[in-house]
C-alpha cells in the first residue's frame, strides 16, 4: 500500500507523518540554529492527498522558516534591540530544481544534509506501482 511506504520513509528519517481530513503532512526539521537568546528552524514540509476513486495522489512541497527570539538589528533591519518572532514560507513549483533554489538560498544560512528529493521519490514510485498518477502541485494540498 502507498501510506505504508511514506510510513517507512517517515520513521527512517526521524519525520512525522500526519492525516487530517485526508490531507497527509510529512514534516522533518531540516535545520536548526541557535544563538544567544533566538533560534531559527528550518523545517521540509511535504503535503499530499490520495484519491483512491482516480487512482491519484495530489502532491506539493515546501521549505518553511520560523525564527523567534531576540534581534540585535545586524539583520533585520532595525535598529538597537528588539524581541522578534516570524514564520515565512517559500512555496515551489513541479519543475526539477525549484525546491533545490529553495534549498540553495536557505543553505547559505543553514548547514543540513538532508534530501528531500527522496521524499517525492518515494511517493512517485510507491503511486506508480499501485497504479495511481501523481500529480504535483504548487500550492499545498488542503
Amino acid at each position: 500500500m502507498i501510506i505504508d511506504a511514506i510510513k517507512t520513509l517517515a520513521d527512517n528519517n526521524q519525520a512525522e507523518l500526519t492525516e487530517k481530513k485526508g490531507a497527509y503532512a510529512f514534516r522533518k526539521v531540516v535545520a536548526e540554529r541557535k544563538a544567544f537568546l533566538s533560534k531559527t528552524k528550518l523545517e521540509y514540509i511535504a503535503t499530499f492527498r490520495i484519491d483512491d476513486v482516480n487512482k491519484a495522489i495530489v502532491f506539493s512541497e515546501m521549505l518553511k522558516e520560523a525564527g523567534s527570539g531576540l534581534s540585535s538589528g545586524s539583520d533585520d533591519m532595525n535598529p538597537g534591540f528588539g524581541f522578534k518572532t516570524e514564520t515565512y514560507k517559500t512555496g515551489s513549483s513541479g519543475r526539477s530544481g525549484s525546491i533545490k533554489e529553495q534549498s540553495d538560498l536557505f543553505g547559505k544560512k543553514y548547514d543540513y544534509q538532508f534530501d528531500f528529493k527522496t521524499v517525492r521519490s518515494v511517493i512517485e514510485t510507491a503511486a506508480a506501482a499501485e497504479g495511481y498518477t501523481f500529480d504535483y502541485q504548487i500550492m499545498p494540498v488542503k
